[in-house]
């Protein structure tokens, strides 16, 4: 009699390549998870000249902003947990469009990248509060870092990104793929979102607490 063998099954395979549907889930949860991180240190800004956002530099109450977003005396911050406080004004670089406001607060800082880095192509994520809808987030690619080319840019070294910014979204920070921020928002210039080096903003503030 002939003996037949069985052979032992075989386990599935994965598929080589992830599904495009997998990968759709995948960015956006990593997506999700960094928007919720941004918007820990994510503020509004209010002022008499109307709003925009801030970003928590440093858990001792120190906020970043652009200085056309504060332009007077006196501006009042929201806080993700709701509070408003007053805030200071304790320093301007109006030739990079830059402000630091101090509140009484113990505040949640971003992870700081560094903007040097930053190549043309790479994706990123601005983050503000556009039109009044607070911790909104648009994702895009950036198309360059280096001296202002246009006219209406009244900044030397600044970041240019294929990315949506509105009213509400000056001040708020500019993060790479893993969170870092990279930049703060500043405006939209030849249909280009435009924001500020975070390597600039952090001469900034060393400038400011060197002086304090």
């Amino acid at each position: 009699m002939t003996q037949v063998l069985e052979r032992p099954s075989q386990p599935e395979r994965e598929p080589l390549h992830p599904s495009p549907l997998g990968v759709a889930e995948s960015m956006a949860t990593a997506t999700d998870e960094l928007a919720t991180r941004l918007r820990a240190s994510l503020v509004a800004v209010r002022s008499h000249a109307g709003g925009g956002a801030g970003t928590a530099w440093r858990s001792d109450g120190l906020i970043v902003t652009n200085n056309h977003v504060v332009p007077g005396d006196e501006a009042e911050v929201l806080l993700p947990d709701g509070r408003a406080l007053p805030a200071r004004i304790v320093a301007r670089d109006p030739g990079h469009d830059l402000a630091a406001l101090r509140v009484e607060a113990v505040l949640t800082p971003v992870a700081v990248g560094d903007s040097s880095k930053l190549r043309a192509g790479e994706m990123v994520f601005a983050i503000g509060n556009p039109w009044g809808i607070r911790g909104s987030v648009t994702a895009g690619i950036v198309f360059g870092v280096g001296p202002a080319m246009e006219d209406a840019v009244p900044v030397a070294n600044v970041i240019r990104a294929d990315i949506q910014l509105a009213p509400g979204n000056s001040g708020g920070p500019l993060a790479d793929s893993r969170g870092r921020v990279v930049g703060i928002n500043s405006m939209v210039a030849g249909g280009m979102g435009v924001a500020i080096p975070s390597n600039t903003i952090a001469d900034f503030v060393a400038s400011y607490l060197a002086g304090e």
